[in-house]
């Protein structure tokens, strides 16, 4: 049994399940260092999706279906700033509002546009096509799982140290920080808190827009109506657990797309599917809780010592 439910083939789908929530994650973890707390990304992922598979099937090009997906992300992390910043408006309402819009939005232009509804494929589709490192993908169990990805898949491991770089090594994170811990003093400093929030928010947008492009073009080549399925929920899980550390939130983000790829493999040997469709969110909750009881013992240790 055991053999037959950990394989190369569920290594595989795991982090084929990870590259979208870990964009999305990244996303969120810079708003959160800035401040901004972003549970929006449902709906960026969920308009970077559409517009992916709208702009690969227009175009017939996978290259400009991303840029559609980004352009679609960046939309609605524009609404959200301007709703967040500039008119300092409730975070969470505003979150939900987007998620919402985007759900009705997607489900009402799929007909409109295409002429279907609920599911859309088409061959004019242009899925992102894997890149095979030659060497590196031919080694046993971890080469067709590290090294033979799409280029978003690349992307999404090599900009968790390159953002931990620039949030902890440089002088644009430190600001970034400042903005996020303490506005007043980095503005008395020269430093904009408004164009710093800016920029986190659109760099979130542009992240889900990926997220929502590798959903589309690289996991699948399609769209379907509400396709994000709560990933970008789980992302938001996965920053509150990582603590908006880029390492920590690859590490929750691993542990999510974990418990989705178990739950598929165990569909498959016959699990019922309310059960497996469950299990990625009863593991959110669990970890939720762990790293609550967690933080309160620390919190007393610390409070106890001082």
């Amino acid at each position: 049994m055991f053999d037959q439910l950990f394989d190369a083939a569920l290594l595989e789908s795991v982090v084929r399940a990870m590259v979208p929530i870990l964009l999305a994650a990244l996303g969120g973890m810079i708003c959160e260092r800035a401040g901004v707390f972003q549970i929006a990304m449902e709906g960026m992922m969920l308009s970077g999706a559409f517009a992916a598979m709208a702009g690969s099937y227009l175009a017939v090009s996978s290259g400009l279906g991303v840029v559609f997906g980004v352009t679609a992300g960046v939309l609605v992390s524009l609404m959200l700033a301007f709703g967040t910043v500039s008119r300092k408006g409730d975070p969470i309402v505003l979150g939900i509002a987007l998620n919402l819009m985007a759900l009705g939005l997607t489900g009402f232009l799929l007909p409109q546009i295409f002429g279907v509804r609920g599911t859309f494929r088409h061959e004019r589709i242009d899925g992102l096509d894997r890149l095979a490192i030659p060497g590196l993908s031919e080694i046993p169990w971890i080469g067709s799982v590290l090294f033979d990805q799409t280029i978003l898949g690349y992307l999404a491991f090599l900009l968790v140290p390159a953002i931990w770089l620039v949030l902890f090594r440089t002088p644009v994170g430190l600001r970034l920080r400042g903005v996020g811990e303490r506005p007043l003093a980095a503005e008395s400093l020269g430093v904009s808190p408004t164009a710093y929030k800016y920029g986190a928010v659109i760099a979130s947008g542009v992240l889900s827009g990926l997220a929502g492009a590798q959903l589309a073009l690289g996991n699948l080549v399609l769209f379907a109506e509400g396709m994000s399925a709560g990933r970008g929920w789980v992302a938001v899980v996965a920053v509150m657990l990582g603590r908006a550390h880029p390492f920590a939130v690859f590490g929750a983000s691993l542990l999510f797309a974990f418990a989705e790829g178990l739950g598929f493999r165990l569909q498959g040997n016959g699990l019922p599917v309310q059960i497996t469709d469950a299990l990625p969110f009863v593991v959110t909750l669990i970890a939720l809780v762990a790293a609550r009881k967690r933080f309160a013992r620390l919190l007393d240790l610390t409070t106890a010592q001082n």
